[in-house]
């Protein structure tokens, strides 16, 4: 049953004292462990934003660069997060490393980055993967998986022996941190949590109650 699952966290702690003043120092920090100690796709991270209705929208995507000002992915621009990040800027992130027991949760705003930055990261990906972003029209409804067939081999046509362009509708946000919550798991649930709220252009760390 469900309800019956327990799981005693007692690997790490974290402190006041341990933690680093930084927010960004601290998740590059456990970033690092997390791929140190080999944990399943340690960049995964759910983006969530806001829809129409003014309802939150959840989905996985990777973390590809993780800068001094922010946390930077990319996507399709005409995709509904796209869509929904044009309309509303807020977003929040969540980082779960289970076999460490931690958890970082990140709230601020998405903006895009500049194109030539990413025509600098589509031109480092497989071909494979720059095909896809021309053959896939994200987030729209399709009769069937033939429809992706489809377009890939026609764009496998359209560009054999020549250079991929970057398509116009594809490309790299950035998102801009105002909030940062650490959470390591203890024992009898009695979870360390410390925040990093941005106030003034400073960071102002408090500790929560788990």
């Amino acid at each position: 049953m469900l309800r019956d699952i327990r799981t005693n966290y007692q690997k790490f702690e974290l402190t006041e004292q341990s933690v680093n003043q930084d927010p960004f120092q601290q998740l590059i920090l456990w970033m690092n462990d997390a791929i140190s100690s080999q944990q399943p796709d340690p960049n995964a991270m759910i983006l969530s934003t806001i829809d129409s209705l003014g309802n939150p929208d959840s989905r996985v995507v990777l973390l590809k660069e993780l800068t001094s000002e922010g946390l930077i992915f990319f996507t399709s621009y005409d995709s509904k997060k796209g869509q929904q990040i044009a309309a509303n800027q807020h977003v929040s992130v969540v980082f779960l490393w289970v076999g460490l027991e931690r958890q970082v949760r990140i709230k601020g705003k998405a903006e895009k980055i500049d194109e030539k930055d990413s025509e600098l990261y589509f031109k480092s990906r497989p071909i494979e993967s720059q095909l896809g972003a021309w053959a896939s029209p994200q987030s729209q409804i399709i009769e069937s998986r033939q429809v992706i067939n489809d377009n890939y081999k026609n764009y496998q046509q359209l560009f054999e022996n020549k250079k991929i362009t970057k398509p116009p509708h594809w490309g790299g946000y950035i998102i801009l941190p105002q909030y940062f919550e650490f959470w390591q798991g203890r024992s009898s649930r009695l979870h360390d949590r410390i925040e990093f709220c941005l106030t003034d252009q400073s960071w102002v760390i408090n500790r929560l109650a788990p």
